[in-house]
């Protein structure tokens, strides 16, 4: 669906060159939604220009749903971009339509009747969960509201792809899991291919199937979200993975316990798949003379599985202790020894 080969994207300014996009090769299956994640600056909104058209490669080739779309002009460009919508962060409505008005509007600039516009949009309107909304403005509307309009106008066109460029970053957590709801139920029904960028990984964690890392213009890691979750590789994969599974509060406890009990131990497990559902601990408690006490845990859902946590500290003699440790890896379970820092 999506194939970039050797890509580069370089501005010139003033003060010199800047390379925005610096060899990118990359591939996303049809059906697929994938997320690019990095911090502002990584190169991430230059990417996604240059999946539609709104940026030409200074060097490569960009091919979107059959076309070539660094290199294609004119007529044949703007047909091309019908099958690639975008949604954005700030929802980029016009404020004196309504919401029937602003879905309408990409099928009246491509000349369809008005009788199929309306039968169009009140299917969009169904889909994205807006009936009794239709004829509200944007400034009646609330921030998921209104980004479940701009979803029904990138639809309208019944494109191929979706790009959503930080389309969750102005929400709230409960909205913001809402529209991803809603963003699985579209690429369910319709099968479409989206691409996701973002900086939170919560975002990538709940919907994504595949992610690609990005920093200083390049992807620096990309694979399966389960597989990145459980093994980051690069630096800043692993920041981005500790923003779901390790909050900030929890190395300050860490910190904490290591200084109060110097004699014990903390350790942080890592469960995927099925072992997410064993009682681990309980069976430490059995078969160890140890005391443990669990200090964070959390089990979250990715699209390809159960990926959990877990940061515990265990109290006793240093042998039993080790034991205890190699008989957690014996049982498929990652666990790694918490060093003070």
């Amino acid at each position: 669906m999506i194939t970039l080969k050797d890509v580069k994207k370089i501005y010139r300014a003033k003060h010199g060159e800047v390379t925005a996009v610096n060899n990118v090769n990359l591939e996303i299956k049809p059906g697929e939604i994938f997320g690019i994640i990095g911090y502002s600056g990584a190169g991430k909104s230059s990417l996604i220009r240059l999946l539609n058209g709104l940026e030409i490669p200074t060097e490569g080739t960009v091919e979107v749903a059959g076309n070539d779309i660094g290199r294609i002009k004119g007529e044949k460009l703007r047909k091309a971009r019908q099958e690639i919508s975008m949604i954005f962060q700030h929802f980029n409505l016009l404020w004196s339509r309504t919401v029937r008005e602003n879905i309408a509007f990409p099928l009246e600039i491509t000349g369809v009747s008005k009788g199929e516009r309306m039968k169009r949009v009140d299917e969009l309107i169904k889909l994205v969960g807006l009936e009794g909304r239709e004829d509200a403005y944007p400034s009646q509307l609330s921030g998921g509201q209104k980004q479940r309009v701009g979803i029904a106008r990138a639809l309208a066109s019944n494109p191929k792809v979706l790009l959503c460029d930080e389309a969750t970053s102005a929400l709230d957590p409960q909205t913001t899991d809402a529209i991803l709801d809603l963003l699985v139920d579209i690429n369910g029904k319709l099968g479409l291919t989206i691409v996701l960028i973002t900086h939170e990984m919560h975002v990538i964690r709940k919907i994504c199937h595949r992610v690609a890392v990005m920093e200083s213009g390049q992807i620096v890691e990309q694979g399966e979200v389960l597989e990145v979750f459980r093994n980051p590789t690069q630096p800043i994969t692993k920041r981005f993975v500790k923003q779901v599974t390790e909050p900030e509060q929890t190395r300050e406890t860490i910190e904490h316990l290591i200084d109060q009990y110097p004699n014990g131990k903390i350790i942080q497990l890592t469960f995927v798949g099925e072992s997410a559902e064993q009682p681990l601990i309980t069976n430490l408690i059995r078969n160890f003379d140890l005391n443990i006490n669990i200090l964070q845990g959390k089990i979250s859902q990715t699209q390809k599985g159960s990926y959990g946590t877990l940061f515990v500290q265990l109290l006793g003699e240093n042998d039993v202790i080790d034991k205890a440790i190699a008989y957690v890896g014996e049982n498929m379970v990652e666990v790694e020894v918490i060093e003070s820092e």
